[in-house]
């Protein structure tokens, strides 16, 4: 019995431990922090330099984040390249989800303070969850797994099987307007720079101008692509079709076969590009403290 109750108060002691860190943003939580928002950089812009071959002509396809994976896997490098990448996105993974348990309140009434902790947290355990997916595919590839489904397919078989449930046209129709107010947000978040707030201090004046440029270009590429895919999600509910609904690969792709495809796809890609590289100074100088 004593055995176990101090095994108990070590875990609570272990448990305080990591949550200190978290509200810090110091030590093993930093660098787990940092590794995370490295590999997701590289992912992106991974998917922004596929997309860029297709628009100049140089075959391929636009495709996203696992497709671009499953590409790597295809190349010489690749089983080094997916590792560490599993090894990141493990990492943000894990770093999400600390930081959704050591959230800290805002200032302001009760039902604000609470308000803004919770979606905070709803919004660290969803990126939790997708970077924990992202994990097992590229284990997956890198156990020699193939034939992966598109995002598109994805989409169209969730979608179908949502329109079964109770209510299933409302729950696709709001999951479209949640995905679309995300692309908006990040759009926003480009268009006045609000990714600087995050930013510690020690940026030269030269790496906080071309940060920023990256950032304001990448944001605004990234929210462009969810957009999208919330307006046809929002479009698959209203006219009750799961053929309507599209993924990341979806998105690129419709703009591929827009007036003035290329040149659309190419900007648009270009700006993911940009995102992966923001990614990479987000992660030398985010303040990565849990409500930092």
């Amino acid at each position: 019995m004593a055995s176990a109750d101090g095994a108990e108060r070590a875990l609570r002691h272990k448990a305080g431990k990591t949550k200190r860190k978290a509200e810090a943003g110091t030590g093993w939580y930093a660098g787990v922090a940092r590794a995370g928002l490295v590999a997701k950089g590289v992912s992106y812009a991974l998917v922004g330099v596929l997309a860029v071959a297709v628009a100049v002509g140089h075959g391929g396809k636009a495709t996203s984040r696992s497709g671009a994976l499953a590409s790597v896997a295809d190349e010489p490098w690749g089983k080094v390249a997916l590792t560490l990448l599993a090894v990141g996105f493990a990492a943000h993974a894990l770093w999400r989800f600390v930081q959704a348990v050591a959230e800290r309140e805002d200032h302001g009434g009760k039902a604000e303070r609470l308000a803004k902790k919770w979606g905070r947290r709803g919004s660290c355990l969803g990126s939790g969850f997708i970077y924990a997916g992202l994990t097992f595919l590229t284990i997956r590839l890198l156990a020699g797994s193939n034939g992966q489904e598109s995002q598109n397919e994805k989409a169209r078989q969730t979608t179908a099987t949502v329109f079964d449930w109770p209510a299933g046209r409302w729950i696709v129709a709001l999951a479209g307007l949640a995905i679309l107010g995300f692309g908006l947000g990040n759009a926003y978040a480009g268009l006045t720079k609000k990714f600087e707030d995050d930013w510690r201090g020690g940026m030269s004046s030269a790496e906080r101008t071309w940060g920023s440029r990256a950032g304001v270009v990448g944001h605004i590429a990234r929210g462009l692509v969810f957009c999208l895919i919330g307006i046809f999600m929002i479009t698959a509910a209203y006219d009750y079709n799961p053929q309507d609904a599209i993924g990341f690969d979806g998105a690129l792709q419709k703009l591929a076969r827009a007036s003035y495809g290329p040149w659309l796809l190419g900007v648009t890609a270009a700006g993911l590009v940009a995102y992966g590289l923001f990614c990479l100074v987000d992660a030398r100088y985010r303040d990565v403290s849990a409500g930092g």
